[in-house]
């Protein structure tokens, strides 16, 4: 959560390489990672395995030919699920994830695609990207990791198998590449296959929130990322509804979202006063 920004910052400021795994430091907090990163000699490599394809795929092309980028989504636990469906979903439901092992958190993120919203807000910032310029495509097999998108209709891709260790490794090493023994190489033997399937916004709307924020601007992304912890949590406490997160974390961001601080401590002292408030606010909306 934001809880890892202040690091992110210091990590920058000494001049060191930064393994962002930490995406909500970027969408609370770009603007002061920027400056960072324009003031000294650190660099920012990412390590979500979808904004490192991405980054592999870019150093192979020349950046003036990208027309954008595609993120990759398995979906999620819940991908056939009616909206009847969604309504009853339970804690012990959201975090067991088809495809990876995480926390209860990221889990439930991933349930409701609000992680997918997340990398698309830092997608923008790590690439530079407009909104309209960062689709997202569900891929259940989580192979395809993310599709760098050319002017000339091309599309690169990054694949392998769905395991971290290749992503932190290549954000150690780059830009060389070692041959750690740690990650298998990806088989084409068996049952392989590859699925794409067009988002339905309608049932995951998190996508188009994390949009409309890119869009806002100002303090719009850090309201949602701070919402969505706090009604994550009352969710796996089971004072709020699955489908009710995504709803509440758009409420709050159009009451709380204003313009841009000017100070990183007062930007960190909204982002403390928010979750105070915020706690009492969202169960009022169950």
């Amino acid at each position: 959560g934001d809880a890892g920004i202040r690091s992110v910052v210091s990590g920058l400021a000494a001049g060191k390489r930064v393994a962002l795994a930490n995406k909500e430091s970027l969408v609370v907090a770009a603007p002061f990672i920027e400056k960072a990163l324009r003031g000294g000699t650190g660099e920012l490599v990412p390590v979500d395995s979808e904004h490192s394809a991405i980054f592999q795929c870019m150093q192979s092309s020349d950046l003036s030919s990208i027309s954008g980028v595609t993120l990759t989504a398995s979906g999620g636990p819940f991908l056939a699920y009616s909206a009847e469906q969604l309504s009853a979903v339970t804690p012990e439901q959201a975090v067991k994830h088809p495809r990876w092992s995480m926390g209860p958190k990221i889990s439930v993120d991933s349930a409701t695609l609000m992680n997918k919203a997340l990398e698309v807000i830092e997608a923008a910032w790590l690439f530079g990207l407009k909104a309209d310029n960062i689709e997202v495509v569900v891929h259940p097999q989580s192979i395809v990791h993310s599709f760098l998108d050319l002017h000339d209709g091309s599309r690169l891709a990054q694949l392998s198998v769905p395991d971290m260790k290749g992503a932190i490794g290549y954000a150690l090493t780059y830009p060389a590449r070692r041959q750690s023994g740690l990650m298998p190489p990806l088989q084409f033997a068996g049952d392989l296959r590859l699925d794409f399937i067009p988002l339905d916004n309608s049932r995951f709307p998190a996508i188009q929130l994390a949009r409309a924020c890119i869009r806002q601007g100002g303090t719009a992304s850090a309201v949602l990322n701070i919402t969505n912890e706090v009604a994550v949590e009352a969710f796996l406490n089971g004072k709020l509804a699955f489908n009710r997160i995504v709803p509440v974390v758009q409420q709050m961001v159009e009451q709380y979202s204003g313009p841009a601080f000017s100070s990183f401590e007062a930007l960190l002292e909204f982002c403390a006063q928010l979750r105070t408030r915020l706690a009492t606010s969202i169960i009022d909306r169950t």
